[in-house]
């Protein structure tokens, strides 16, 4: 997939429509930042559409990202290293610009 068939996003990179969102949408966002997605990636992604859906948004800053994928993942996957090893720079951002999601709304 290259950036003439990606869903329209915004200047940062994120989903004008998040229902424009696929796999291989999430697969080519990934690729502009160098990640390849593993199992662990498409874990987290998973949690953040799923929260999307059941909350109406994303978590709203990467230390209650932290804390919603801890409660649901456990310790080991719910801490800031783990998650900044998937999801280089702000993990929730990084994390939710290719999950198709919005722009949290506390993430700089």
């Amino acid at each position: 997939m290259n950036d003439a068939s990606l869903p329209e996003r915004n200047n940062e990179g994120f989903l004008e429509n998040p229902q424009a969102w696929a796999p291989e949408v999430a697969t080519a966002i990934a690729a502009e930042d160098n990640i390849e997605l593993s199992e662990n990636h498409w874990e987290i992604i998973e949690f953040l559409r799923g929260f999307y859906q059941e909350h109406g948004m994303a978590p709203p800053s990467n230390r209650l990202f932290v804390k919603a994928v801890r409660q649901k993942l456990g310790e080991e996957k719910g801490n800031s290293i783990y998650l900044m090893q998937l999801f280089p720079g702000t993990p929730a951002k990084t994390a939710c610009r290719i999950a198709g999601l919005p722009r949290p709304t506390n993430c700089l």
